[in-house]
């Protein structure tokens, strides 16, 4: 297990590693491999498996491991715990390049509720997964990283707007354009081919591409700031800290433990896909390891810990906040709160979260949005309901949530990290919430 002085550069190496939902899944893949993960594959006949360790992943960008002690048949009680894999980017249309007075630029969608001021004036790359056929007919897929900047989005100059500072409003169709070249529109079929001959050794010339999932990626490296680097700034926070904090708790835990995490896609889309937490991996997995009647045994006696990113106190809004109940860095992991099931905490399983906590030696704290104000969400209210699971939701304090560059103490990061090994560690008394008094 990662020590406190190895956790920063751990967390940055992942986070290099993992410029979209796709390579995060391969990074988390590796790690559960290295750990001694057996991966499965939803296509095969699994059996009735015994003890061990394994994973399985669908559309390459949602990934589900776990431990069985004894193996599935006698299993009483899981530590369930999930994160998401994607974060708020800007995705390439279909068709991806056009010609507009002498620059050649790419068309992109806006994925999800991006913070949109800060793409500005960012040196992006191109990540993500591609789909070719070979002169043989058969269709594969691989992952793209481009690695350098490729595009950018300029601001206009203030002098054409001089009273950008005062208001500013963003059009998403005409302004989020970025710059890929000047000249002639270029292949963008062939250039992605070329890449794929670069990094994955296809014969360009007989290899036809078919269609592709790219995002674009600020390229500045995470880094350690502060005057004692006690703060962690990079993209994607939001929630790959999470992940990566789940899925080296899981490679660390007990043998002895029945444990289980889901990386989900596409929560800052909604999660209604088949790999989002409203949709079936979760539960098909779950049906195919046990009985009928033992999947709701073992859910009733189980705790979902839905991990996800808190909004820390920021110093220059603190009216944005419910004075109460305003996260800081440092604080330990929050505990997240809403009247309106945004969140799926309730007063037992925070408690429960609570006492875990006090387990683990690491202080806590809890958030309520102010009442004037929407409340954002997370895949635990939807996994609680689809599995009639009892479900607490926290997450490490940050800043920027959803700019292309975050902001949050990598120390309170370690933290969550020791309350969830603490979690996979504990006896099964501790996780039931139906069976508090």
């Amino acid at each position: 297990m990662i020590s406190q002085e190895q956790y920063p550069q751990e967390l940055i190496r992942f986070l290099e590693a993992s410029p979209t939902a796709f390579h995060a899944v391969v990074s988390a893949g590796t790690m559960l491999a290295a750990a001694g993960f057996q991966r499965l594959h939803e296509e095969d006949d699994w059996g009735e498996l015994g003890p061990g360790a394994y994973y399985v992943s669908r559309n390459d960008s949602t990934i589900i491991a776990f431990r069985l002690a004894k193996g599935a048949a006698v299993c009483q009680a899981l530590r369930m715990a999930g994160a998401h894999t994607d974060s708020p980017a800007l995705r390439v249309k279909p068709h991806a390049v056009h010609s507009k007075s002498g620059y050649v630029q790419l068309g992109v969608e806006i994925y999800g509720g991006a913070l949109l001021a800060p793409w500005f004036d960012r040196d992006c790359s191109l990540a993500g997964r591609v789909v070719w056929r070979s002169t043989t007919g058969q269709v594969r897929t691989g992952l793209l990283d481009f690695r350098r900047a490729l595009v950018t989005i300029p601001s206009l100059a203030i002098h054409l707007d001089p009273e950008v500072n005062k208001q500013r409003s963003i059009n998403r169709q005409t302004d989020m354009v970025p710059i890929l070249a000047l000249g002639d529109v270029p292949d963008f079929s062939s250039l992605l081919l070329q890449e794929l001959q670069r990094q994955h050794g296809i014969n360009m010339e007989q290899a036809e591409l078919l269609d592709f999932d790219l995002f674009l990626y600020d390229t500045q490296a995470p880094a350690l700031v502060g005057l004692k680097e006690e703060f962690i700034c990079s993209a994607r926070l939001d929630n790959l800290l999470s992940c990566h904090a789940l899925v080296q708790a899981l490679c660390g835990a007990e043998a002895g433990k029945d444990s289980l995490i889901v990386l989900n896609d596409h929560e800052e889309v909604g999660s209604t896909s088949m790999v989002g937490a409203q949709g079936s991996f979760l539960k098909d997995v779950l049906a195919r390891l046990f009985q009928p009647g033992q999947v709701q045994r073992i859910v009733a006696r189980s705790l979902f810990v839905s991990v996800d990113n808190a909004h820390a106190l920021h110093p220059n809004f603190s009216s944005k906040y419910e004075p109460e109940h305003a996260p800081a860095m440092h604080g330990g992991p929050v505990i997240k709160i809403n009247a309106n099931q945004r969140y799926a905490t309730s007063g037992v399983t925070a408690a429960l979260l609570t006492l875990l906590c006090r387990e683990a030696r690491i202080p806590c704290q809890k958030f309520v949005m102010r009442n004037d104000m929407a409340c954002g969400s997370t895949i635990g209210p939807l996994t609680a309901a689809a599995l009639g699971l009892a479900t607490v939701d926290v997450g490490v304090p940050q800043l920027a949530m959803h700019s292309v560059r975050e902001t949050a103490a990598w120390l309170d990061g370690y933290s969550l990290l020791r309350l969830l090994q603490t979690f996979f560690g504990a006896a099964d008394a501790q996780l039931s919430a139906s069976a508090v008094d």
